[in-house]
């Protein structure tokens, strides 16, 4: 079992998972926010989702941007900084919303690649 928890919970870099977990308080941090303008009290289960989705999201943005390296590859695109920055919340909030269902794929990658790593390299006698 933990090898399972180490090759896909662990299977990102300390510093990627950090600052993309940073990213996710924030848009946790606007979520509650905006929970808290409703008059309704803030359910257990809107807690919950908010707490995995923040958890769960930098395995998220992993897949995201996996996919958008393939399709972009390596080409450089010029365009107004303002787009850019609303294209990025949005994406932002998109991973964030939705990391419970994405994140799944990333951790299943991370397995598999780490997994292949593993066969791949002698083993130290």
């Amino acid at each position: 079992m933990n090898k399972i928890v180490s090759k896909t919970l662990g299977g990102l870099s300390w510093q990627y998972y950090f600052r993309h977990f940073v990213f996710g308080l924030l848009v946790a941090g606007f979520f509650v926010w905006t929970l808290t303008q409703s008059k309704n009290p803030i359910g257990i289960g809107a807690i919950a989702f908010g707490l995995i989705n923040t958890i769960l999201y930098p395995y998220s943005r992993f897949v995201y941007e996996s996919i958008m390296d393939f399709i972009m590859g390596d080409n450089a695109f010029f365009l107004n900084a303002l787009l850019v920055l609303v294209v990025k919340l949005f994406t932002m909030f998109l991973c964030w919303s939705f990391a419970i269902f994405i994140a799944p794929i990333g951790l299943a990658y991370l397995y598999y690649y780490h997994s292949k790593k593993e066969k791949n390299t002698p083993e130290e006698s």
